[in-house]
């Protein structure tokens, strides 16, 4: 494992924020940890590496206007937080921004415009011209219009989806502990800052348990996830201490900081990593032994003998995730075989020669 290294002159780089280290006790913008992430960001940019915030807060920011001081619960509740604080939170950063010289400028993203190859494509463009332009992306989920249904759920996704849209060297989580132990230091004395870790290493999924915190939707669990999805686009990440105003311009140079997570040594294909990460899946199908060597092993399609159960309704062109009979996440892919199609031909015994997925649209995640 390589370990901490630098990140190359003039690669973009992918800052994500949460909410725990924005905002105040209670709710509210936190003034001063606003003003430490643009100048950090800013030292980014100064440095020769264009630079994008995915921030959180939004909900956060909006709970002392509404008088309230945990995080909403419901969905109408939430959107209602987010249309409040969103203004408030960019009004924060704009003005920061400014100070130092720089323009920023909100992107606001939802699971379904990253569904869409062509929006995907689109977005991609438009955050590529951004920071041509000189221009900081702030980008956020758009938690005002979206549903659950639509929804990524968290910002560290996000982030990690954000990082191979625009190729990025790295991506950065900045977090309120100084990166991942390998165990609750809150709960166990000896727990040890884990400094490096593949993205494979079963201690990330020992660590991932924990939960997250009063204003904020994300966790360990939700970092480690974001760090394996950015792996895949073979981009490393480190996750570190937000309140250390230097995290920024250490992790760039190379020096340890946080937790470095060590990313596939092979990225996958644009189209790949947007079927693995930006195309929600519509169903399951489980595959038996030899299926799965096929796959892994041997680089071959899904054959529909190879299946033996499918779960969800999908239609030809749907994304699907692939498992082993323990249940274990294998693979994901573009069906060209819908499940009302594979079904009948199971029903008649004609599944023989049947590719439900061609290898060419299956991402091997094992």
């Amino acid at each position: 494992m390589t370990g901490h290294r630098p990140i190359t002159l003039g690669s973009p780089i992918v800052v994500k924020v949460g909410s725990s280290s924005l905002t105040m006790a209670g709710g509210g913008i936190d003034d001063q940890a606003i003003a430490r992430t643009a100048g950090m960001i800013t030292d980014s940019w100064t440095a020769g590496n264009p630079t994008v915030l995915v921030s959180s807060g939004a909900v956060a920011a909006g709970l002392p206007a509404l008088g309230l001081r945990d995080r909403p619960r419901d969905l109408p509740g939430l959107q209602v937080a987010a249309s409040v604080g969103q203004g408030r939170l960019m009004e924060r950063y704009t003005a920061e921004f400014t100070k130092r010289g720089m323009v920023a400028g909100q992107v606001l993203l939802t699971k379904d415009i990253l569904a869409n190859r062509d929006q995907y494509l689109h977005a991609r463009r438009a955050l590529e011209r951004m920071l041509g332009e000189g221009v900081v992306p702030i980008v956020n989920e758009n938690d005002t219009v979206v549903v659950d249904e639509l929804r990524l759920g968290d910002n560290d996704r996000l982030a990690a989806i954000v990082s191979h849209l625009v190729g990025a060297g790295l991506l950065l989580l900045l977090t309120d502990t100084p990166g991942l132990y390998s165990a609750d230091p809150r709960l166990t004395e000896d727990a040890e800052l884990l400094a490096a870790v593949r993205h494979t290493d079963e201690v990330l999924d020992a660590v991932a348990g924990g939960g997250s915190g009063p204003v904020g939707s994300g966790g360990v669990a939700t970092k480690v996830s974001a760090a394996r999805m950015a792996a895949w686009s073979g981009v490393p990440t480190i996750i570190a201490d937000a309140a250390n105003d230097s995290a920024i311009r250490t992790a760039i140079s190379g020096e340890s900081e946080g937790t470095w997570v060590e990313p596939h040594p092979s990225g996958l294909t644009a189209r790949k990593l947007w079927i693995a990460f930006g195309l929600p899946a519509e169903g399951t199908v489980t595959v038996d032994s030899g299926a799965a060597r096929a796959m892994s092993a041997g680089g071959g399609s899904l054959l529909a003998v190879g299946i033996s159960r499918v779960e969800g309704e999908f239609a030809e062109g749907d994304a699907v995730e692939v498992v082993d009979q323990s249940g274990v996440l294998i693979a994901k892919g573009q069906v060209q075989v819908g499940s009302g199609e594979y079904r009948r031909a199971s029903d008649h015994g004609s599944v023989s020669g049947l590719v439900v997925i061609h290898r060419d649209q299956l991402v091997v995640l094992a």
